[in-house]
């Protein structure tokens, strides 16, 4: 039986304590910076109407932009779940794919040589060159973005997960030779644990960009979602619509991506 719980740690210091500074007044400085942030945005909006006098069909302002946010809430928060429905797929596909593939690659040393050039390839193809061919084998509903957004993270998802899985550092894995561990065991309780960091940079950059290949299938051909309806918009010069799906689309992937790192940075209190 091989004993690998990690040694006793000394207790933990107080939030105070660690930072010098109360876990409230971090709580408020995020949130004061985040408003100053928010207010600069919306500032430098502003101004750029007033000093280039742009009219309305080319910028909105953000007093119409957020009229339109309250007067079609109930239309942009429809398309906003078939939005969100296709990322957070998207991304449990590509998570997926991404965590088999390096898991094979590390364990069966030819495939890589065979599979390295076609993760290659799938990146060097540009989304919308292969956003038609997947509406004609998908059909236009939500399997082909879903598809789309996987098919963008995964490379970045394989190749950490990969660097992790293979930099696990030398002594763990003599140590664990010397404990007599199997291959298995050594994959489970040593070179996962180590691989997570890596996996976690990995997942927070699939985060950001699997909105990206949802939203390009949206406007290559749909009936529902943000980019669709940004696209029914644009047709209509209905920009202060257009803007305001825009800006549904921007939070929900802010909030997508603090809510994964929250959730890493709880899964992996080591990685910090």
């Amino acid at each position: 039986m091989i004993n690998l719980t990690p040694l006793a740690s000394p207790p933990k210091k107080s939030r105070r304590a660690r930072n010098g500074t109360p876990a409230f007044n971090k709580s408020f400085y995020t949130l004061l910076r985040a408003i100053i942030i928010v207010f600069a945005i919306l500032a430098t909006w502003q101004g750029l109407i007033v000093v280039f006098d742009l009219p309305s069909f080319i910028l909105p302002t953000p007093l119409s932009v957020l009229d339109r946010l309250f007067v079609r809430h109930d239309v942009l928060m429809r398309h906003s779940w078939v939005t969100a429905q296709e990322i957070v797929l998207g991304l449990l596909l590509g998570l997926s794919m991404g965590l088999f593939f390096a898991l094979q690659m590390l364990l069966f040393k030819p495939v890589k040589r065979w599979l390295l050039p076609i993760l290659i390839a799938s990146q060097a193809i540009p989304v919308f060159a292969i956003a038609p061919v997947l509406m004609l084998w998908l059909d236009y509903g939500i399997a082909s973005k879903v598809v789309m957004a996987a098919i963008i993270i995964f490379f970045p998802v394989t190749t950490c997960c990969y660097d992790g899985l293979s930099n696990t550092p030398k002594g763990f894995l003599d140590l664990a030779h010397t404990m007599q561990a199997s291959r298995w065991q050594q994959l489970i309780h040593i070179q996962l644990p180590a691989a997570l960091p890596a996996l976690a940079s990995g997942i927070r950059v699939a985060v950001v960009i699997a909105p990206i290949g949802a939203v390009a299938g949206e406007w290559v051909g749909s009936s529902a979602g943000l980019g669709y309806l940004m696209l029914q918009a644009n047709a209509r010069m209905m920009i202060d619509d257009m803007f305001a799906a825009l800006f549904i689309l921007s939070l929900l992937s802010v909030v997508l991506y603090f809510a994964t790192d929250f959730a890493l940075k709880k899964a992996i209190p080591w990685e910090h």
